[in-house]
């Protein structure tokens, strides 16, 4: 029998909430960001979830609950996928307003992940122009969401913290070992964590 040449990374999960305290009406959009060597083959790459308003509790979150769901092959992790979401609302003229954008790694061990991740907003470079996208409706964005999943052209954008996007994965992975890439499930993993350490929070 021969030597398998791929290994696959199987991801569901969903976007489940968000919390953005100065708006409602927000929906959300995701798509996956992945080097030349990986290739989707079953699932959505990018997809859009309903819109919804924010929680009437203590909480104030926008629940979602929207599926995600892909299969990837590779034969090496460099350029291990990266999950882009970006949350959009209604500004006072009615206009659709980039809310934030965020991003994380698909964890890159076996079992299921919860993470909560920072977003943020670009910023317009002086007073001038924040004013004038103000008023005609225009605030900055990407024209390219993915950007946010690269580092090369990020150091000279500036961006402001606004906000959280809580996503759950499940991960299933198949010949990774096979091909010599050792990997262990989440619940092996799983050292007793000093109180202080917060390990709620994806790295942006």
């Amino acid at each position: 029998m021969a030597a398998p040449s791929v290994f696959l990374v199987m991801v569901s999960g969903q976007i489940e909430s968000a919390e953005f305290p100065e708006f409602d009406d927000i929906y959300c959009k995701y798509c996956f960001s992945y080097g030349l060597d990986w290739a989707i083959t079953s699932g959505l790459e990018e997809s859009i979830t309903q819109i919804t308003k924010k929680s009437r509790d203590q909480y104030q979150r926008f629940v979602w609950n929207f599926p995600i769901d892909a299969t990837f092959k590779s034969t090496s992790p460099a350029g291990w996928p990266q999950l882009v979401v970006y949350a959009y609302g209604l500004d006072v003229f009615g206009t659709d307003v980039v809310r934030g954008y965020g991003v994380c790694h698909v964890p890159i061990t076996p079992g299921r992940h919860r993470l909560k991740i920072p977003m943020f907003v670009p910023e317009s470079s002086s007073l001038f122009q924040k004013m004038t996208a103000w008023f005609l409706g225009r605030r900055p964005e990407y024209v390219n969401p993915r950007v946010v999943a690269q580092g090369e052209g990020r150091e000279v954008t500036r961006v402001r913290s606004q906000g959280f996007v809580t996503v759950s994965f499940n991960v299933i992975m198949k010949d990774m070992k096979k091909l010599g890439y050792d990997v262990q499930p989440s619940d092996v993993q799983n050292p007793t964590i000093p109180d202080n350490v917060n390990t709620t929070v994806a790295a942006s």
